[in-house]
């Protein structure tokens, strides 16, 4: 019996995934009402988070960040039941986060290794999710199996590196998409047919998938209905922005990235789409933009 905790917008599909897999779920969620649609489909609910380690041997944790964790898991009433116990974690956090978690689940007699994964809804809904292991060879070996339900795992190497890998390709997609929509803005600005632009675009070394994935959003202004929220990919990039700077990187054109975020969250834009973010380089009313940035 494999338990789940966190069924957001990734978890409730990877769940789904893994039961049209036929792997045996108990699932928990801080809020009830999440676990409506998965208990339809047969899944167990377990009161508490220590009734559902007592159930299962191993635990996937998707959950929003590491405070989360901290708190569902490392809670004084939950640490006895974790002994035995194999936690893995598959959200997004940083790579000291996951090794503190890991250092403080062993100490308490289980096992922790991360799996990340890169792709969103219609990935985990498929089984392509590509995901990132942190672990020992041994426990690769041991879970690699079960993630396969989800989509291809691959060993990055310990717990931390995986993490900073999910971390890397996280910035490239807030720096790449911001980048794409400072661009549009100007050629449409200027008076450049768009579809002329990304034809020019699609024939050069400069084209990125993902420009095309999040053109109609943003020509349209239509943010609805997201796979990957504004307000996660802020959280994301300011934990890049954290390991970065302790390591010494030189992170200012990412702080601009950060701020261009903000912006699209103070605009109300925190649970839209992160295309949104083309609200924010792009403004319809740029003096209105100047005075949210102000405050």
């Amino acid at each position: 019996m494999i338990g789940v905790i966190g069924t957001g917008l990734m978890g409730a599909p990877m769940a789904e995934r893994l039961l049209a897999n036929r792997v045996a779920l108990v699932a928990y969620n801080r809020t009830p009402e999440k676990l409506t649609s998965l208990q339809q489909l047969g899944v167990e609910l377990a009161a508490s988070v220590p009734d559902l380690l007592h159930q299962c041997n191993a635990v996937i944790l998707m959950l929003s960040d590491a405070a989360a964790i901290q708190t569902v898991i490392l809670a004084e009433d939950v640490t006895p039941s974790l002994a035995g116990r194999t936690l893995i974690q598959m959200g997004t956090i940083g790579p000291s986060e996951s090794r503190w978690i890991a250092e403080a689940v062993q100490a308490n007699g289980g096992e922790y290794l991360e799996a990340p994964v890169l792709g969103s809804i219609p990935e985990a809904k498929a089984g392509t999710l590509q995901v990132m292991v942190g672990a020992t060879p041994a426990q690769f070996q041991q879970w690699a199996p079960l993630l396969s339900h989800l989509g291809t795992p691959v060993l990055i190497g310990e717990v931390g590196t995986a993490a900073a890998l999910k971390l890397a390709l996280n910035q490239l997609i807030a720096a790449l998409t911001t980048a794409f929509g400072l661009s549009l803005g100007l050629v449409q600005r200027q008076g450049v047919e768009v579809e002329t632009f990304m034809q020019i675009l699609r024939q050069s070394a400069l084209y990125a998938p993902t420009f095309d994935k999040k053109l109609q959003r943003m020509v349209e202004q239509n943010y609805a209905n997201p796979n990957f929220p504004t307000k996660h990919l802020l959280k994301d990039t300011n934990l890049f922005l954290t390991e970065a700077k302790a390591a010494g990187l030189q992170v200012d054109s990412l702080t601009g990235v950060r701020q261009i975020l903000e912006m699209a969250c103070q605009l109300g834009l925190a649970e839209a789409d992160y295309s949104a973010l083309f609200a924010a380089v792009n403004p319809a009313n740029p003096s209105s933009l100047e005075e949210t940035n102000a405050e």
